[in-house]
């Protein structure tokens, strides 16, 4: 038997609508139409008047909701739950708000008003509890999340990525470009990071591989981490960087800050796209190359994926050891192929033997990690660069995850490995006087 809409909201302490998933047929209820209508109604009405002089907001608010609730005979739970939505469309960001505060969802992709998809867990799924009104109310919503962050979104300037003030990363696009109408991607910031011991816990790798990976971030390795997207790449950047002592100088670059380090001695540079107030475009590259005059002890980059892939490698090529970067790949060789691929695209007047010899020279380590298909986030793979042979620079695995099959559950069934033999890196671990690591590869003389 369906519930009413008083009855749903007394499963919800907060007054709250729960997910679609908890109460059958609960998308094809009459009075979700009347709510969603009513819901319309007034934001329309408040968008469209202006709001006179001789009131308040919230007073004026408050005057329109009961004007337009007059007649229907609602529970005073249907009421504050009327009042809720638009207090979030005039102090929060509109149908989203309580999706942006749910700390279990990880990502909102907006495809169109009633198309509205969250990751939980490393499962994306439609989510029917929420919509938008119609793609106006999007482009409002959109508007109101950047305008504070000094962007705009128009049909001059139809795409915008930024972060929101929590850390959130923003990224919107809207017709002409998309061709579907306004589409919003929000990737949530979580304020409690992941630690190494969080990711040992979770199964994203062994206790032996963690060690090694500080090994190498205080032995002062150049570092390129690698994976598809959502596969954990910044969140493991964030745990790496953790490893690096306090008294070096961190200068970190990227597109939309999103690392969070917290080391005294910290430096975070930001692009900045071109804007309506002809501001002019400031790239990775241009950061790249500053930083280099800023006197950094390690320099970190979010995500290379441009020209500034070669500055990086003179980077490392020339003394600023311990530098790191991530790189949108589905294998540590297809990151180092993509990395050489954007060296060429660069502009830059280089033989490509001379640029696998940079590449050969400057990287130290590759580590891959994957969202399997059951969700969960492992690093399936640690390499070191051992040099080129037949033109080909030659990547050898240290550890890897072995996937088997999936269990009943359909969870991944694997196990890690670590391979015997004495990584060429290990030396240069040793050289900086590290000597954490040494039960785990003496073994192997």
């Amino acid at each position: 038997m369906k519930k009413s809409l008083s009855e749903v909201f007394a499963l919800n302490e907060k007054n709250v609508l729960p997910r679609a998933n908890d109460i059958p047929d609960y998308n094809v209820f009459s009075d979700k139409v009347l709510l969603d209508n009513l819901r319309n109604t007034i934001i329309q009405n408040i968008i469209d008047n202006n709001i006179p002089d001789d009131k308040y907001l919230k007073q004026y608010i408050n005057e329109k909701i009961d004007s337009a609730l007059e007649g229907y005979d609602l529970s005073n739970l249907e009421r504050n739950h009327i009042y809720n939505l638009i207090e979030n469309e005039i102090n929060g960001f509109g149908p989203i708000t309580e999706l942006l505060d749910d700390p279990n969802i990880t990502e909102i992709m907006v495809n169109a008003p009633d198309e509205i998809y969250i990751e939980i867990d490393g499962k994306v799924i439609k989510d029917d509890t929420v919509s938008f009104i119609n793609d106006d109310h999007i482009v409002r919503t959109i508007q109101r999340m950047i305008q504070p962050l000094g962007r705009t979104i128009d049909t001059a300037n139809p795409m915008v990525d930024s972060r929101l003030a929590d850390g959130s990363r923003i990224n919107a696009i809207i017709p002409p470009l998309s061709l579907n109408g306004p589409v919003i991607t929000i990737r949530k910031f979580k304020p409690n990071l992941s630690t190494i011991d969080d990711l040992i816990r979770n199964g994203t790798l062994t206790p032996y591989m963690a060690r090694f990976l500080e090994a190498c971030v205080l032995g002062k390795l150049n570092i390129l981490v690698c994976g598809g997207t959502g596969s954990g790449k910044t969140t493991l950047l964030n745990v790496l960087s953790s490893f690096i002592k306090n008294d070096e100088r961190i200068i970190t670059i990227e597109d939309s800050a999103e690392l969070k380090l917290r080391q005294s001695h910290v430096i975070s540079l930001e692009t900045r796209n071109a804007n309506y107030e002809k501001e002019r475009e400031i790239t990775i590259r241009d950061l790249v190359i500053n930083a280099l005059r800023m006197r950094p002890d390690r320099i970190i980059i979010g995500e290379v994926r441009g020209k500034e892939s070669f500055d990086m490698l003179q980077a490392m090529n020339t003394g600023h050891d311990g530098s790191m970067s991530t790189l949108h790949a589905n294998s540590p060789s297809d990151c180092l192929n993509r990395l050489e691929t954007m060296v060429l695209m660069s502009g830059i007047e280089i033989p490509i033997k001379a640029i696998r010899e940079y590449i050969d020279n400057a990287i130290d380590v590759v580590i891959n990690i994957e969202r399997l298909s059951d969700g969960k986030r492992k690093i399936t793979s640690i390499c070191e660069v051992v040099g080129i042979s037949n033109d080909e620079i030659k990547l050898k695995e240290i550890f890897a995850f072995k996937q088997k099959g999936l269990t009943s559950k359909g969870e991944v069934d694997g196990s890690f490995v670590l391979y015997k033999y004495i990584p060429k890196v290990y030396s240069k671990i040793k050289s900086k006087g590290i000597d954490s690591i040494d039960d785990i590869f003496e073994k192997f003389k």
